[in-house]
């Protein structure tokens, strides 16, 4: 009785034990599908790290020493979503890439376009910008009309950006530019003879500062596709990027992405079709 005793219990535990096997197994997938385990992929605990420059409007920049602009209200938007805070990093674009492998980012919000090249290193969640690309020389210059006239000529652009891709893939021979009120300002010391950038980033600058001397041509997407923007994230950080994307969308759902595009660029850039 007593052997027939001991071996009914020890059914008993192992009966509650593999319920609570069972218990625990669907709690973890539970945690994965419901998304709060994208938290272990954060370089800080309750914080959304974003990298990002701070210094280029209407992007990110600094306005009466706070750092304002689209991608830190969207920063923010996201961080929110994901039930932490907002933590920002101001770093030079040079360093940006580098700082996410290195994990000092969970994430880099910089107007970064997404590329083949990039997409070998890194992961980019959902597209929150379409950008259309600008053409900038001074007024007097009749030679560069269009793209297919910068072949040979001295471009001011930002290292390892894909407004360098765009104008070595016509044919420029390109200057280092940091900023772009520098690559502005190199255009009409005459060190260069124009610029690719954003046409988000033109009209910002137009508002607050004088054009005279110079033009801008928007080319059109039949010339040069718009640049797709998107958060750049690590390629192990999968359960974040993917946090990340679905709080995208939400935002773009709810109007919230719209409504931060016309308050800094005065139009919705968020649709493919802007």
């Amino acid at each position: 009785m007593k052997k027939k005793g001991i071996i009914t219990k020890l059914l008993l535990v192992a009966a509650v034990l593999g319920v609570a096997g069972v218990l625990t197994a669907c709690g973890s997938n539970s945690s994965d599908k419901g998304g709060s385990s994208y938290k272990s992929e954060l370089t800080e605990s309750g914080k959304l790290t974003i990298g990002l420059e701070g210094t280029y409007a209407p992007y990110s920049y600094r306005k009466d020493g706070k750092l304002t602009g689209f991608e830190v209200d969207l920063g923010k938007a996201i961080a929110k979503k994901l039930d932490v805070k907002a933590n920002f990093v101001p770093t030079k674009w040079d360093s940006l890439i580098a700082g996410l492998g290195s994990n000092k980012f969970d994430v880099v919000l910089n107007n970064v376009t997404v590329t083949n090249e990039r997409k070998k290193s890194y992961a980019f969640a959902s597209p929150y910008i379409f950008t259309q690309y600008v053409l900038v020389t001074k007024s007097s210059d009749k030679n560069i009309k269009n793209l297919k006239d910068i072949k040979g000529k001295k471009f001011a652009e930002g290292t390892g950006t894909n407004n360098e891709d765009v104008a070595k893939k016509y044919g420029a021979k390109t200057i280092p530019s940091d900023q772009f009120v520098n690559s502005v300002n190199m255009i009409r010391q005459g060190r260069v003879q124009g610029t690719v950038n954003a046409l988000d980033a033109w009209n910002s600058y137009a508002k607050s500062q004088s054009t005279k001397g110079l033009k801008a041509r928007a080319i059109p997407a039949s010339e040069e596709p718009f640049a797709q923007v998107s958060p750049m994230l690590n390629k192990d950080s999968t359960k974040l990027k993917a946090k990340v994307s679905d709080a995208i969308k939400d935002l773009r759902k709810d109007g919230t992405l719209a409504k931060i595009s016309k308050k800094y660029f005065g139009k919705d850039v968020t649709m493919e079709n802007n």
